[in-house]
């Protein structure tokens, strides 16, 4: 039963490392067990750029994690993120030898696992392939050829490459930390899977991860992941321009922002002042929240135009019956919905984890914010029942393998005893 095991997501970030440990009940829904956070000093827009300020976070993050859930953590499932992370479509196929047979799923992992040695540029490896549709002797359109008979089986895919030195960093301070990692998920994809219901992925969404270095964007049809990118512009953006335009401290920017920041200015008072308070003997500085929301649209009017020109280049704009779903902390600045919806034309809602989420003491956890890190505990339970699936399918390969030699055994006495019989005849004949 999987309310047995406990799977961990490690959300590395620009602004926080986070830990979540999850636990799924009999219902089949996430239990939050414990949550652990620490601020990210050693990561630039998803990037490790300090090894040792990073591992000083994921120490501080999962001992708050293990302190709450009461377990020790050895295995953790990570997110990467960051501008390196490109994506292609590739076109793959084999010939099949046993053309009587039906196509089963070693030939379609045969031919997904030739996807990952494509060569790819110096310096960069493939982290994921997702296939889009398959052909089956020219036949388009597949979406499962298993069980189809057919001599070249062809396949359309998606990968995801990043940086190998990016890889290796992440690798680098997760083992420094005392810990293993399970599965390296691209962060998109573990979003989606905590805040989009299988409807949208049909339907057709986009889904936009605003974070504190990157904004995030995967475009999903026919419940087949369609287009991923990386954005090199988050909420951090935001508070620099607040700290410049209101010339104020970089934690007070943050404050501003998360507490009076509205992403439309008409939607803020004229007349409503906040103070800031002053440096040493200094008088406070007075901020307009008008002002305030100027500096914020002006900003998040080019974040979401780099999301709809990616959405429109992706070829996609117009298939997306869900619209555009916003996760991410930066997905709870105010009025948000409202400019998506007013730049792009397409209906937008802000992407809660719950649906996912059983009863927890940890509310906090329902926050947009940790989206990405309650994806990572979901993708970890995905990765086990697959693994659980091949083991299930390796002991019933024995059998399998029995009848095989046993047929061929059979095969073999049978030639065997029409040799001793010809045999038997040419003596006769030479006698």
């Amino acid at each position: 039963m999987q309310n047995d095991k406990i799977v961990v997501g490690l959300d590395i970030g620009t602004t926080k490392v986070c830990a979540l440990v999850g636990r799924k009940n009999e219902y089949g829904k996430l239990e939050i067990l414990g949550m652990g956070k620490a601020i990210s000093e050693g990561v630039v827009r998803g990037i490790v750029s300090n090894i040792d300020k990073t591992v000083e976070a994921i120490r501080k993050a999962v001992q708050q994690a293990e302190d709450q859930a009461s377990i020790n953590i050895k295995v953790v499932n990570v997110g990467i993120a960051g501008q390196h992370i490109k994506s292609l479509q590739h076109n793959g196929s084999i010939t099949r030898q046993m053309t009587d047979d039906e196509i089963t799923i070693d030939d379609v992992n045969r031919l997904t696992n030739d996807m990952y040695r494509l060569v790819t540029p110096p310096g960069s490896e493939i982290i994921h392939v997702m296939p889009q549709e398959y052909k089956v002797d020219y036949e388009e359109g597949i979406t499962d050829p298993v069980g189809m008979s057919g001599v070249r089986l062809e396949g359309n895919f998606h990968i995801i490459t990043a940086q190998s030195n990016a890889i290796s960093n992440i690798n680098k301070c997760i083992a420094r930390a005392g810990l293993e990692i399970d599965n390296l998920i691209l962060e998109p994809l573990a979003s989606s899977m905590s805040v989009l219901s299988d409807e949208e992925k049909e339907a057709g969404v986009a889904l936009v991860d605003i974070g504190g270095g990157t904004t995030d964007l995967a475009i999903f049809k026919d419940n087949i992941i369609r287009h991923t990118a990386v954005l090199p512009f988050g909420g951090n953006i935001i508070t620099s321009d607040i700290k410049q335009g209101c010339m104020v401290m970089q934690n007070q920017a943050e404050q501003l922002k998360v507490k009076f920041g509205k992403a439309i200015a008409d939607e803020a008072s004229d007349n409503e002042i906040v103070s800031i308070p002053g440096l040493r003997d200094r008088t406070p500085k007075e901020i307009s929240l008008k002002n305030l929301a100027y500096i914020i649209e002006a900003r998040m009017e080019e974040i979401v135009e780099l999301i709809y020109s990616e959405i429109v280049r992706s070829g996609y704009s117009n298939s997306l019956a869900a619209g555009i779903v916003i996760t991410g902390g930066g997905a709870q600045l105010q009025n948000l919905v409202q400019l998506v919806e007013y730049i792009t034309g397409m209906d937008t809602r802000i992407g809660y984890p719950n649906e996912h989420l059983g009863k927890s003491k940890i509310d906090a956890v329902k926050s947009p914010m940790h989206a990405t890190g309650v994806g990572l505990v979901l993708a970890g339970y995905q990765s086990l029942d697959q693994r659980e699936e091949k083991h299930v399918e390796v002991q019933q390969q024995p059998e399998v393998y029995n009848k095989v030699v046993t047929k061929t055994a059979n095969k073999e006495g049978s030639s065997k005893r029409l040799l001793d019989r010809l045999k038997g005849l040419l003596s006769d004949d030479i006698d």
